[in-house]
């Protein structure tokens, strides 16, 4: 049970770190010139809607549904890869924040705690 705590907690953090990141990109695509305006948004709407997710699964896992680990530990190993290249492509702080977390969050969902927790068998 103390696996599903911390991988909610986890979740929902990551999912507020993404909120906070899409409020600032939507006042840097207000105030800056972007070379491709739809890029731009493009891109603030990906991060809306990774927090929404995040903070999803994260809300379904606090309430106990087992069908919110599937997509939880896809999101957090789709972290791991994005991490990894900005790790190597000049961004090495946050790539490896997001690398660990995504490891860690990931390990926290398949812990078998966590399964016993949902009910997975």
């Amino acid at each position: 049970m103390t696996t599903l705590r911390w991988a909610v907690r986890l979740l929902l953090a990551e999912g507020v770190g993404l909120a906070a990141l899409t409020l600032l990109f939507v006042y840097l695509d207000l105030t800056s010139t972007a070379s491709s305006a739809g890029g731009a948004v493009g891109v603030t709407a990906y991060l809306g809607l990774m927090a929404v997710l995040f903070i999803g699964i994260g809300i379904a896992l606090h309430r106990r549904r087992r069908w919110a680990r599937g997509p939880g530990i896809v999101c957090q190993m789709l972290q791991m890869p994005i991490g990894w290249t900005m790790l190597h492509n000049g961004q090495p702080y946050f790539g490896a924040a997001l690398f660990v977390l995504g490891l860690a969050g990931a390990v926290l969902l398949f812990a078998p705690s966590t399964r016993i927790a949902l009910g997975v068998h």
